[in-house]
């Protein structure tokens, strides 16, 4: 006879709770999958701060930044949900992209959070072209540096 399969507690990609063999109240892992993939689908977060909002809204998705504070303390980095009153917090996984709506840009993780820094624009005169290209690689370096930009070909 073979030994029965042991699943994890949690899905591998975004770590939804799943539900075990026996687990009483089942509808409270299964809402809060739910409503943890109804926050992430749209990958955006309202804003990248350090402490929740005075008012915070069911469903509302921050990046926490350091120093995080108050019930957020000890989630630096993590994505903050608001579900059922509370917060859960999701860890990122490499590669992760999200749009910060409060800042207007994407950020990626990339073992951190990464955004791409606009590049100095060409200010004109006799060294145009020296400034030009300076901004041109300036540009490839924020687009790699963001992945819109693949490093190597496929």
């Amino acid at each position: 006879m073979s030994d029965p399969i042991a699943l994890a507690s949690t899905s591998p990609t975004i770590g939804l709770p799943l539900l075990i063999p026996g687990q009483a109240q089942k509808e409270f892992f299964v809402n809060q999958a739910l409503c943890l993939l109804d926050a992430l689908h749209p990958r955006t977060v309202t804003a990248s701060q350090p402490a929740p909002p005075q008012s915070p809204t069911e469903g509302d998705c921050f990046r926490v930044t350091a120093p995080a504070a108050g019930a957020w303390a000890g989630y630096t980095g993590t994505l903050a949900v608001r579900i059922g009153g509370d917060w859960h917090f999701v860890a990122p996984r490499e590669g992760m992209q999200v749009f910060d709506l409060s800042a207007g840009h994407a950020i990626v993780y990339r073992s951190e959070w990464e955004s791409a820094a606009a590049p100095a624009e060409p200010a004109g005169g006799t060294i145009i072209d020296t400034q030009a290209r300076a901004a041109i690689t300036s540009l490839i370096q924020a687009l790699l540096a963001v992945g819109i930009l693949a490093t190597e070909a496929p």
